[in-house]
C-alpha cells in the first residue's frame, strides 16, 4: 500500500499560486487537492473553474478535486475542461450517487464519494465497487484549520474492510481534516493511505521535509 500526500491549496498564499503549487510539485507531493465551494451546500466559497485551468498550465500533479457542491452533476464536464483528475463528490449531495459515478468515468476521470462526520460508513458502502477513492472527512466541510477528530476513525476502518471484502484493495481511502504528523499515524492505522493537509504543509518553511514527514509516518503506522 503507497502512502499518498495530497496537499490541500486552500491553505496555500492565494498571492502566489502558481509558486505555491511550482514548490509543492518540487517537494515530492503525490497530488494536489482542490476544494471547490458553492457557498450552499457549505457555508463558504473558494475558487472555481478558472483558478483551476490556470494552474493546470503550470502544474503537472494529479489534480484531485473535493467539490463540495448541491448539484455536483452541473459542474463535472466544467472540471474537466479545467483540468480535473479525479472528482470527489459528496454522497449527501443532491442527484443519484450511481449517476454521478458514471457521469464522472464517462469524462475519462477518476470517481470518488465523500462523507461527512454525520454520515455512517455504510452511507458509501453500495458505491465501493465503483469509486476509485472513498474521502472520509474528520471535520465540516467547508474550512481549513479545523482540529482533527480521532472519533472518525472507526468509519475509515469500516470502509478499508468493506472495501477488501469486495476485493477492492487498490480502493484509495483518504483522509481530510486536521492531518499533521500528530494525527497521520492514526489516519494510516485504521486504514487510510491517502492523505490531505493543509497548514501542516503549507504553514511551514520545508515543504518537502513535511511531505517526506508526513509520508514516513504513515508508512511506519501501516507497516510498510
Amino acid at each position: 500500500m503507497e502512502m499518498k500526500i495530497s496537499p490541500s491549496l486552500l491553505a496555500a498564499d492565494f498571492s502566489r499560486l502558481s509558486q505555491e503549487t511550482a514548490a509543492i510539485e518540487a517537494a515530492g507531493a503525490d497530488m494536489l487537492h482542490l476544494d471547490v465551494m458553492d457557498g450552499h451546500f457549505v457555508p463558504n466559497i473558494s475558487f472555481g473553474m478558472p483558478v483551476i485551468a490556470s494552474l493546470r498550465k503550470c502544474c503537472r500533479l494529479f489534480f484531485d478535486v473535493h467539490i463540495m457542491i448541491s448539484q455536483p452533476q452541473r459542474y463535472l464536464e466544467d472540471l474537466a475542461k479545467a483540468g480535473a483528475d479525479l472528482i470527489t463528490f459528496h454522497v449527501e449531495a443532491e442527484g443519484d450517487p450511481g449517476e454521478t459515478i458514471d457521469a464522472i468515468h464517462r469524462l475519462g476521470l477518476k470517481a470518488g464519494i465523500s462523507l461527512r462526520p454525520g454520515t455512517p460508513a455504510e452511507a458509501v458502502f453500495p458505491w465501493l465497487d465503483r469509486v476509485d477513492l472513498v474521502l472520509v472527512m474528520t471535520v465540516e466541510p467547508g474550512f481549513g484549520g479545523q482540529k482533527f477528530r480521532g472519533e472518525m476513525m472507526p468509519k475509515v476502518t469500516a470502509i478499508r474492510r468493506e472495501a477488501d471484502r469486495l476485493g477492492r484493495s487498490d480502493l484509495m481511502v483518504q483522509v481530510d481534516g486536521g492531518v499533521a504528523r500528530d494525527t497521520i499515524a492514526l489516519c494510516a492505522e485504521a486504514g487510510a493511505d491517502c492523505f490531505v493537509a493543509g497548514s501542516a504543509i503549507f504553514g511551514k518553511a520545508d515543504y518537502k521535509a513535511e511531505i517526506s514527514a508526513l509520508r514516513q509516518l504513515a508508512g511506519q503506522a501501516a507497516g510498510i
